[in-house]
């Protein structure tokens, strides 16, 4: 069902009412007697008159619709009453009407699939962003894009997503993030329904951590309050002070449904971080040396080293908190570290985001300018694709 925000309902009623009670725009002073039209005062008032005409001629026929459900014994147009009856529900009642009127507000309003224009779930260019954009990430691409979508469909989630990204500095993390920002909301990262956090930018001393704590209150309880959907990104979240992860944790559990909502809002958690990344890098290396394809290393054989790694680290108060020990976390996913050939692509699509020409020599020489570990194999980009587009100003003429 399309659904409309009440508010922007409010102004169609009114209109609608009024002009039910209006016999027509033109006017008499008397019974009986017939107004003469009046005079536009300006320009554009004939204009502006046919418009209300037209308005109060779609409002009368909406509020006939709207008359023939709520009392079909009373109704004058059969064609309309034949569509419901008294014995209907007054839930599925309650529904036909909110969708008569909905179709009227959207004639003269814009309206969206979602019932909020600042939520576009496109989970489409999601899917094409993932595969094309991102490079070297096949468990990201698929992990995030399943979760994502079957919670944004589900129609009462008992709790908030969470997702928590793990990987070395340049793989892709803040990159997916954006993505999904971009994909989800209309205005991406701009979108009120959006609120991104980095550790040592907006929380960076640890005395002020009550003050921290009412503010990402606020910040959290007033977007969930504008928006049926909201996402929240924490970067550096190992940095995170534990009594903001405490306070984290109360978004987080779960709840029992609300019985007389008919859907409940949906909230997107997202931490990023940088711990686990040398484990993953030491497991996807083995896997390599063993003679497994890249593109078949699987979340089994990635996920019980990386949440060992998290629970066990002491640079981080991350795994201690209540978000790992009470399995607040849906999902934590692995970015894997970028080789050669996911470095070249990122230096094309450099390229061509900035429309510029390039050759296949210069793709390679840019490449070659990364750093590449461990010291034997030299397999992986220690910067993965960071630093990147600065690179490219070297080839430019």
């Amino acid at each position: 069902m399309l659904r409309v925000p009440p508010r922007a309902l409010r102004p169609g009623l009114l209109l609608l009412l009024l002009l039910r009670s209006a016999p027509a725009l033109r006017g008499a002073d008397r019974p009986g007697e017939e107004a003469d039209e009046a005079p536009a005062a300006w320009p554009g008032g004939q204009r502006l008159l046919e418009r209300l005409r037209a308005a109060g001629a779609l409002s009368r026929r909406y509020w006939a619709l709207v008359s023939c459900h709520v009392w079909p014994d009373d109704c004058e147009d059969p064609g309309a009453a034949s569509a419901g009856h008294l014995g209907r529900s007054l839930n599925q009642l309650g529904r036909r009407s909110l969708d008569i009127l909905t179709k009227w507000y959207c004639r003269f309003q814009g309206c969206c699939d979602s019932g909020d224009c600042r939520i576009s779930n496109n989970f489409p260019g999601l899917d094409s962003d993932l595969s094309k954009r991102l490079h070297g990430q096949h468990l990201v691409h698929e992990l995030v894009l399943r979760t994502v979508r079957s919670y944004l469909e589900m129609l009462r989630p008992e709790k908030a997503l969470a997702l928590s990204f793990h990987g070395w500095s340049g793989t892709g993390k803040n990159f997916v993030a954006r993505m999904l920002a971009e994909n989800l909301y209309r205005d991406g990262l701009q979108s009120d329904c959006v609120k991104m956090f980095v550790t040592m930018l907006h929380f960076p001393h640890p005395k002020y951590v009550d003050l921290y704590k009412e503010q990402l209150t606020d910040h959290i309880q007033g977007t969930r309050q504008r928006c049926h959907q909201s996402l929240f990104i924490f970067d550096e979240a190992e940095k995170l002070h534990p009594g903001l992860l405490d306070l984290l944790g109360l978004y987080l559990e779960r709840r029992a449904p609300e019985g007389h909502m008919a859907e409940s809002p949906r909230t997107i958690f997202l931490f990023l971080s940088n711990l686990g990344g040398s484990v993953i890098n030491e497991v996807v290396l083995n896997l390599l040396k063993a003679g497994l394809p890249r593109e078949e290393i699987t979340m089994e054989h990635l996920e019980p080293h990386l949440q060992a790694e998290i629970i066990d680290s002491t640079e981080s108060g991350f795994g201690h908190s209540r978000l790992v020990k009470e399995n607040l976390i849906d999902f934590f996913v692995p970015f894997l570290p970028l080789e050669y050939r996911h470095v070249r692509l990122c230096v094309r699509d450099a390229f061509l985001s900035q429309e510029l020409l390039y050759t296949e020599e210069a793709l390679d020489e840019i490449a070659k300018m990364m750093i590449y570990v461990p010291k034997e194999e030299q397999l992986f980009s220690s910067q993965g694709c960071k630093s990147i587009s600065q690179r490219i100003n070297y080839f430019l003429p």
